[in-house]
């Protein structure tokens, strides 16, 4: 008939059924996945920091930043890896029965996956290099330096003019450095296997017996930061804490010059190292085989006072 029509024009053809808005619920779906994804990312991290601490001193801002680039790069792998594995659960989804068309051998593909992470690595690496080597640089003239000895369960800073901080266990010992200015520590230990660990500084070195370690510091800002050892050393390794404490260079050379007055004054005032430290000095601090009265050295009441005296130096700090 010629009224008749072709029922071929206006329908889908035979065994390809169209199913309408498709392409808009696969975007739907890539979009919420994306939500999905950011929304962990951000839950997991504290941005700009990622986590971390910003770094109180010039050596543990070049470590931030470093940790900053590993983790953008980090994300940015994630992120595209899992939009890929997104797209190819739903772009290859199975739709038949039917062998989808086979294909290999994209040169371009598995050039670009090969080389992209070489890079990536490379670039890493490089980085890593860089701020190692500026973290672990000393300078050849330091602006003023400290001696610091570790030992079972306590710490001891000692100072060019012959000031001496001992503290151990709950009487945490203060170190007091000067802001702004390079300050050449010279790490030891007396006894076992330590660590030097301080948060703010994103920094951390062991103090091993039987020789010495040197690294700079030059902190950025005045404040109190909080250290521990952070190597298993017996006993009470737990509360094994110290201080750190930076003040502008005026208040230091005040604090450095009152309290080695004081103490040239009151002998007594300087608390002692354990006796067990006395039977393990090695051979990394000969300037201890001159000590005396070593017998009386177990009393910790003297070393509970050491605290005490570290705290009323602190009234030559004025407000910082």
């Amino acid at each position: 008939m010629s009224g008749a029509v072709d029922s071929s024009l206006t329908s889908p053809p035979t065994g390809s059924p169209e199913v309408p808005g498709r392409g808009r619920k696969n975007r739907r779906r890539l979009t919420a996945a994306g939500v999905l994804l950011g929304a962990l990312l951000l839950s997991g991290c504290q941005l700009p920091s990622f986590g971390a601490h910003t770094g109180a001193t010039s050596q543990g801002r070049s470590t931030f930043h470093l940790w900053q680039g590993f983790f953008i790069a980090g994300l940015i792998v994630g992120v595209v890896v899992f939009v890929l594995l997104i797209w190819a659960v739903f772009r290859y989804r199975r739709r038949s029965d039917a062998i989808p068309r086979q294909s290999q051998y994209h040169t371009l593909t598995e050039i670009i996956y090969t080389v992209v992470p070489i890079l990536l690595v490379l670039g890493l690496f490089v980085a890593t290099v860089v701020v190692e080597n500026k973290v672990t640089a000393v300078e050849p003239h330091p602006s003023t330096s400290v001696d610091v000895y570790a030992f079972q369960w306590g710490w001891e800073f000692k100072y060019p003019n012959g000031v001496r901080i001992i503290g151990q266990t709950t009487a945490a010992p203060t170190m007091v450095i000067p802001t702004g200015e390079t300050v050449r520590v010279t790490l030891r230990s007396l006894d076992v296997l330590h660590g030097f660990y301080v948060p703010a500084f994103n920094f951390s070195r062991y103090a091993s017996p039987g020789y010495y370690t040197q690294f700079d510091l030059n902190v950025l800002h005045s404040g109190v930061f909080r250290g521990q050892c952070t190597q298993l050393c017996g006993l009470y390794h737990s509360i094994m804490f110290f201080n750190v404490r930076s003040v502008s260079p005026q208040n230091y050379r005040a604090w450095l010059t009152l309290t080695g007055a004081f103490q040239r004054a009151h002998p007594g005032s300087i608390g002692q190292l354990p006796a067990s430290v006395h039977a393990n000095i090695n051979g990394t601090t000969p300037e201890y085989g001159n000590l005396s009265n070593s017998g009386n050295s177990g009393n910790t009441g003297n070393t509970g006072n050491t605290g005490t005296n570290a705290g009323n130096s602190g009234g030559a700090f004025g407000g910082d």
